[in-house]
């Protein structure tokens, strides 16, 4: 529905049919580049939750999708990317208007979440079992199926990425699903859900609903109709999701914050240390799990290499993110932009040297929306809040070092273990390092540490389980072992009790 002001309101996603929530009520979505309106959403709540659990139930046990052949499903899949990618610029627009990513971004994560569609389509005929070697004429063998219902929660700083990581997989695995996206960016995901059903899936199987954490969150996570629950967002939400998955022993997979650190030694290559480590927290504003927010530095490359990347970060274009030359777009919120002003504040006060940025743009257009220049402290102490609390914005944290021992001990002081990168040409310090750093994902002389083929997942307070490449259908499949006897003779357990003495 669109209203007299050109603004639309989005229903939600049930049983293959938007529909308003059942109290009628709606919440505004915002553009984060102006603070102004874009569109309304249908705010459920937990009767709204019941009505898609048990569509996404009946859609499992009563319907198609659990009967169709792997290739039937998959090619469903295919359909989905085939459309993301004929759409690409519009979804890309979109994206960038509801969570203020730059638009260069958004259009690689449309992209790749139509190929991460592909991926998955690929392996929907490659979900096996194992036979088993037994001590005895028995016949063993395992075979995987999917856990039925999946409720799904995702972020809001890669909108239509993270529910192409989730639907993916759950639905290749032959499951149905329940997905609730963050409320400051609901639209992508509802357009995905309306995809899926235009590309052949059926009613029921991928279900949206919009609103609270606190309330539709909450009720996914409690409802006993659903099987597991997949979360992407930060470590307290992760640790709340547990405590309300408890009641039903729900299997929960997490994917959660991280304190990243990026460590570069005097035999790196610098320019190209220098780039990567610029990409490694700036794109996405900061915004990201992965972000290496802490640069540990080599004492002696530190002012070499300080100078040469203040003169690039400083050099990175912040404004409109629907121009293609943006480099830096606005955070997703204003009370975003409020928390991490808040964190430069509090390093101010502990003593760590402002370098660059620390505050909102002077120009006025930039004034309306929700931006933060890049911001970079040096001579930061490891036991400062801002080393070892999660940012989420443009803030980049200086360390220095000495000794390959102490960047290992930095690395590992923190409660989370997400990702790291090493950069150096010594081949044996590198894989040293990567076996005695704590974190789930480590990048040697390149700034990605979650490519779609590897498995992406934490240590430590930074998640459970393993996301992307094969690894994640291990999340939306239960083994289920069969044993067959083979034996000429007759079972006959107690007939055949040996004879007392």
């Amino acid at each position: 529905m669109t209203t007299e002001t050109g603004i639309r309101t989005y229903g939600l996603l049930i049983d293959g049919q938007f529909v308003p929530a059942a109290s009628g009520e709606t919440f505004p979505t915002y553009n984060p580049a102006t603070n102004e309106v874009i569109g309304y959403v249908a705010r459920a709540n937990r009767e709204d939750v019941d009505r898609a659990v048990r569509a996404a139930r009946r859609a499992f046990d009563e319907g198609p999708w659990g009967h169709m052949t792997p290739n039937e499903r998959a090619r469903r899949l295919r359909r989905v990317a085939e459309i993301l990618r004929e759409r690409v610029d519009e979804l890309a627009r979109l994206e960038t208007l509801n969570c203020g990513k730059i638009i260069v971004e958004s259009r690689m994560d449309i992209l790749a979440a139509a190929n991460c569609f592909d991926y998955y389509a690929n392996l929907t005929g490659q979900i096996w079992g194992e036979t088993i070697p037994m001590n005895g004429p028995l016949l063993d063998y395992t075979v995987r199926e999917p856990y039925g219902v999946c409720g799904q929660i995702i972020p809001w700083n890669f909108p239509i990425l993270m529910a192409a990581w989730k639907l993916a997989p759950a639905l290749a695995a032959g499951n149905t699903v329940v997905l609730k996206p963050a409320s400051y960016t609901p639209i992508t995901a509802l357009v995905l859900g309306q995809t899926c059903l235009e590309a052949g899936i059926p009613e029921g199987v991928v279900n949206v609903v919009t609103g609270p954490g606190s309330e539709v969150g909450a009720a996914i996570c409690e409802h006993p109709l659903v099987d597991k629950i997949a979360f992407t967002g930060e470590t307290e939400t992760g640790r709340e999701i547990l405590r309300l998955s408890a009641g039903t022993i729900k299997k929960v997979s997490l994917e959660l914050g991280g304190k990243s650190p990026n460590i570069v030694f005097p035999d790196a290559d610098l320019e190209e240390a220098v780039n990567g480590s610029l990409f490694a927290i700036f794109t996405n504003v900061g915004q990201r799990c992965t972000a290496r927010t802490r640069l540990l530095l080599h004492e002696s490359i530190h002012d070499q290499f300080m100078d040469l990347f203040l003169h690039k970060a400083s050099a990175l274009r912040i404004g409109d993110p629907l121009d293609e030359r943006t480099q830096l777009g606005p955070l997703v919120s204003r009370r975003q932009c409020e928390r991490v002003l808040s964190y430069v504040e509090r390093a101010k006060a502990e003593g760590a040297a402002l370098r660059l940025g620390g505050k909102r743009p002077d120009d006025p257009v930039l004034q309306r929306g929700n931006f933060v220049e890049p911001t970079i402290f040096d001579e930061v102490q490891p036991q400062m809040t801002i080393a070892r609390e999660e940012v989420f914005g443009p803030v980049l944290a200086v360390i220095p070092f000495r000794t390959e021992e102490e960047a290992v001990e930095i690395a590992n002081a923190t409660i989370y273990g997400l990702a790291a990168t090493i950069w150096t040409n010594d081949i044996k310090r590198a894989h040293r390092l990567a076996a005695r750093i704590k974190a789930g994902n480590i990048s040697i002389n390149y700034p990605v540490v979650n490519p779609p083929e590897a498995p992406f997942g934490g240590f430590k307070q930074s998640g459970i389980g393993r996301e992307l490449s094969r690894h994640v259908l291990d999340l939306y499949t239960q083994v289920k072992n069969v044993v067959v006897g083979l034996s000429e003779q007759r079972f006959d357990w107690y007939g055949n009790w040996p004879p007392g003495r």
